[in-house]
């Protein structure tokens, strides 16, 4: 196995253990998966959040209105210092959700996601996720 591709599996190793600390709602154990200026990058989002703060407050978010939200990835690689994954969040909203009451729909929808690694720590994401399809789910349009 070259280095390149023993960092690449090391990599993508880390973004799935990331993954199952989301799925455990754990968000210490998320949090150090991350770089301390973490950059969060969502598409249509006008600016980039940074740092465990705005992390933590987007965590919240979802696991507050979606309690149990799930994470199934679909496809991973890795090159370079990227991973890229392909996953499907599946979650119940019983909570409020940006501003939305609780309908209790179940919701599914897609993502694709980018994640530049740093000294073995996650420094950097770039989420597309299906947003409309979320926002449709909740609102029964």
């Amino acid at each position: 196995m070259t280095t390149e591709t023993a960092t690449a599996k090391a990599n993508v190793d880390l973004v799935r253990r990331a993954f199952d600390a989301f799925n455990e709602s754990d968000l210490d154990a998320t949090l150090a998966f991350l770089t301390e200026d973490f950059a969060i990058n969502i598409a249509g989002m006008p600016y980039q959040e940074r740092g465990h703060d705005a992390w933590s407050r987007n965590f919240r978010t979802m696991h507050d209105a979606f309690p149990g939200i799930r994470a199934e990835v679909h496809d991973i690689f890795g090159a370079g210092d990227k991973v890229t994954v392909r996953l499907t969040f599946t979650g119940t909203h019983t909570r409020e959700f940006l501003g939305m009451a609780a309908t209790g729909r179940e919701v599914e929808y897609t993502s694709i996601e980018i994640y530049r690694i740093e000294d073995g720590r996650l420094a950097e994401e770039w989420i597309s996720s299906d947003t409309a399809t979320l926002m449709r789910q909740l609102t029964g349009a």
